[in-house]
């Protein structure tokens, strides 16, 4: 299967630096880490992220290029730069921004990579660094995209529970950069332990406490809709018992390969207690089809998918609250800023039933889960009526 314990050499592959051939002028990558982290003197809960995202190392200059600069637009110019992007959820949430030129960067493409700028710095197994940004300086460069304040962290990473979507980040796809979007998951279950202190709160990462997530994307544009839903915080309604080894993931939306769309199309796996569920449409013997929408209420952001294959369903139910959420931001490599609404999130909660296929046309309750601690996005930049004016009540 493609879902199994621990992460290996071929997901350390998949994991490694993409930005080749026509992606190097035209094209980013990301490593992505969300965890949840413990207030040292409240002992409240707060949900961060800490990610390394690299754009169109070709076309660098001695400073990061910032597409949004309005000289820039002017004259065509595409981002080039690493940027590291630190934020928190809920009550002071934020995104902070670092950018350096490509010449300050010190990155290892092949695997295990590695990616170090200034005192920042991220592998496979831990990640270390700092940001600070002034009220000041923000006003004066709207181009960064982000807030203001002061973030610095240093965490170790295990990754337990590891999703590799198969034929679209093989080898041979890789190398011809045929996908608009990639993505693989090579921690969708991790334990993070460190500290990371925000505007002068320190807050610890207990590593069972810390539901955490790891995955890359890379690619020349963004999808849209663009959805990911993932929580290894997972509850059984029906015996009321904690499911210590599971873990589920849904991410995707539209997928573009070679030039042609495949409207409405997601990935989704369940490793259920040393089981797994896929959900692959790429896997066409396995029959997978997805139904989902996505919207906005007044206050929340809300999910419904419904996943079949050859092997089980998966209803999946979630809602969060947007106080709690960021309108996460990224230029893509072309220039543009077409996500202004991502809305991005990791509080979510809700509901899912899994299902064991029954031949040929009955299916069998596996568990009822809750789940929290949601990672989730939702964002639409090509709506032919922008969804947040037509949403549903």
């Amino acid at each position: 299967m493609s879902i199994k314990k621990n992460f290996s050499i071929k997901d350390q592959n998949c994991n490694e630096c993409m930005l080749r051939g026509s992606f190097r002028t035209q094209g980013y990558d990301w490593w992505w880490h969300s965890m949840t982290a413990v207030n040292r003197e409240t002992g409240e809960e707060k949900p961060f992220y800490v990610e390394f995202f690299v754009c169109n190392p070709a076309l660098a200059e001695e400073k990061p290029v910032f597409g949004q600069h309005p000289e820039n637009k002017a004259a065509g110019k595409k981002p080039s730069y690493l940027m590291v992007n630190v934020g928190s959820w809920v009550g002071n949430k934020k995104q902070l921004h670092r950018f350096f030129a490509w010449k300050d960067v010190n990155i290892h493409y092949n695997a295990p990579y590695s990616i170090q700028a200034g005192d920042c710095y991220c592998d496979e197994y831990k990640t270390y660094g700092s940001i600070s940004l002034l009220e000041s300086e923000v006003a004066e460069h709207p181009e960064y995209l982000c807030d203001a304040g002061t973030v610095s962290w240093d965490i170790t990473i295990e990754k337990d529970i590891a999703w590799n979507v198969g034929y679209g980040t093989s080898w041979l796809m890789r190398r011809l950069n045929g996908f608009e979007m990639y993505w693989h998951a090579e921690g969708m279950k991790s334990y993070y332990k460190g500290t990371i202190t925000l505007d002068g709160v320190i807050y610890d990462l207990i590593p069972e406490r810390s539901y955490g997530y790891a995955d890359k994307n890379w690619g020349s544009n963004f999808t849209t809709p663009w959805v990911w839903l993932s929580s290894c915080d997972l509850k059984s309604n029906i015996t009321g018992k904690k499911l210590e080894n599971s873990v589920f993931d849904i991410g995707g939306g539209q997928p573009k390969v070679f030039g042609i769309r495949f409207p409405r199309k997601l990935l989704g796996g369940f490793y259920y207690e040393g089981d797994c569920y896929e959900f692959n449409f790429s896997k066409l013997w396995t029959n997978s089809k997805t139904k989902f929408e996505g919207y906005e209420t007044d206050d929340e952001i809300v999910w419904h998918v419904d996943q079949k294959s050859s092997s089980g369903r998966l209803i999946t139910d979630i809602r969060c609250k947007k106080e709690d959420m960021l309108n996460i931001k990224y230029e893509s490599p072309d220039g543009a800023f077409r996500h202004q609404r991502l809305w991005n999130g990791g509080n979510g909660y809700g509901d899912l039933k899994l299902y064991r296929k029954k031949f040929p046309f009955r299916y069998e309750l596996v568990d009822d889960i809750h789940a929290e601690h949601i990672g989730c996005e939702y964002g639409e930049y090509d709506h032919p009526e922008p969804y947040e004016k037509g949403r549903k009540k």
